[in-house]
């Protein structure tokens, strides 16, 4: 019964005041869009700096002196690989024959190897880390076993130094503006909602007054704004979520059409989007009323 008494009283508020209950759910369909917007391409660019860290691995050349014996090679290429499988920083890890590098080589650059009497390319065992954050740290002890040796026949550990740090500080730049930008965006979103909000309890303080000089409490007072606050939010946020999935039909074909990048390459699904945005729009509307509320509930 009292649940019903204040959705009554705040659809009341919504008709008596339909302009500012307008700009609320504006000011909230902006703001949810933006943030939409922000995760869809924050999170798709977070997901293709992944995909490009993926390329990020260590590679093992072993000696190529075709003196040594082959189960002298075949001796060190096991223990290569045993040393790569008891690192738990190691993904994943496999053997490149020489004659497989030759065949790689003949495909990406065949004017290298079109006039070659012999194959001059080593065995080399590649391979892929967990994080790519991790992958200067192992070729680093891989190159100390060796040092020591307890790794032996290896020619050259390499991991593409200045390319691997380049990618791995693109993707941590990426992550953190991304972070910065949901940030930025939910503070601004909710301090609008709450000003907004402010404008149309301000425009209704002598009736706030009257209820509490008539003995209302805090919470009789504060309901029908906080309900009139999740309406305005749910609102805005539907909108939102209608106009992203609109561009999502739309627009984003268009645009993904002329930019390569590798299938697991994607944004966060559209569902989760739109359960965060209505979430967040719910939550920002019933804030924004409740909070800004408390200012006129001193009487």
């Amino acid at each position: 019964m009292r649940f019903q008494l204040l959705l009554a009283e705040s659809l009341r508020s919504v008709r008596a005041s339909l302009s500012t209950t307008f700009a609320a759910t504006m000011t909230v369909l902006i703001g949810m869009f933006l943030l939409g917007v922000s995760i869809a391409l924050g999170t798709w660019v977070v997901s293709w700096s992944n995909h490009v860290k993926k390329d990020v691995r260590v590679k093992v050349f072993f000696c190529t002196d075709h003196t040594c014996p082959s189960d002298r090679t075949e001796r060190e290429i096991n223990v290569v690989a045993n040393w790569l499988a008891k690192d738990p920083r190691v993904k994943s890890y496999k053997l490149i024959t020489k004659e497989e590098a030759l065949e790689i080589m003949r495909k990406r650059s065949p004017e290298l190897v079109k006039d070659l009497s012999y194959n001059p390319l080593p065995d080399a065992e590649e391979a892929v880390p967990k994080r790519a954050e991790d992958v200067e740290a192992i070729a680093r002890d891989l190159r100390r076993s060796m040092s020591a040796g307890a790794v032996t026949g290896v020619e050259k550990v390499d991991f593409g130094k200045a390319t691997a740090r380049r990618i791995i500080r693109v993707g941590q730049v990426i992550s953190i503006i991304f972070l910065g930008i949901v940030i930025l965006l939910l503070v601004a979103s909710g301090l609008l909602i709450a000003n907004t909000i402010r404008l149309s309890i301000y425009a209704r303080r002598r009736e706030i007054e009257v209820m509490k000089l008539v003995g209302a409490s805090n919470w009789f007072v504060r309901g029908p704004f906080m309900l009139e606050g999740l309406f305005c939010g749910l609102a805005g946020a539907l909108l939102a979520v209608v106009l992203l999935l609109l561009g999502k039909e739309i627009a984003l074909p268009a645009i993904l059409g002329k930019v390569d990048a590798g299938s697991d390459v994607q944004a966060l699904a559209f569902p989760l989007t739109a359960l965060i945005l209505l979430g967040l729009g719910l939550l920002l509307g019933a804030a924004g009323s409740g909070l800004t509320l408390r200012r006129f509930l001193r009487v």
